[in-house]
């Protein structure tokens, strides 16, 4: 069984440059079920696709289990979540050993930036980069499940 064990954050845009960000990766990603207790998404990304099964957050930890599936598929899938789908453009950001993904909506929710980092465990510290802003990791707000039903 696989877990994810992952911190989000608003950017303080301040501080944040987009202009000097390494190359991003376009994602596509649409939602089949956003239950309480469950989500299952499909995301296309470059020339690979998955499908996902999340359950629901114990603070910042929760079960994910994720499939490698064929693109073709992936982009019919997609078809079937209606408007539960959500474009972003994804940066991978090194900062004191840990990678950090930097997501830049579009669409609706253009202007929104998120930054998500991945721990072992739940009380691992984390150096936070200076253009970290406020902490979102509990706020259903900024659940990309949740943002679709906006």
């Amino acid at each position: 069984m696989a877990t994810e064990i992952e911190r989000k954050f608003l950017i303080d845009e301040k501080k944040f440059s987009a202009q000097n960000l390494p190359e991003g990766e376009k994602i596509s990603q649409g939602y089949l079920a956003t239950e309480k207790n469950c989500v299952v998404r499909v995301r296309v990304k470059k020339n690979r696709a998955f499908l996902t099964v999340k359950s629901s957050n114990v603070g910042i930890v929760r079960k994910e289990f994720e499939y490698e599936i064929p693109v073709a598929d992936a982009e019919e899938i997609l078809k079937l979540c209606g408007k539960k789908i959500l474009q972003k453009v994804r940066y991978k950001i090194e900062h004191a050993g840990k990678i950090w993904e930097v997501d830049i909506f579009e669409g609706r929710h253009a202007g929104l930036i998120l930054a998500e980092v991945e721990l072992n465990a739940p009380d691992e510290f984390v150096e936070l980069p200076d253009w970290v802003g406020e902490e979102v990791s509990d706020d259903p707000k900024y659940f990309n499940s949740n943002l679709v039903g906006e």
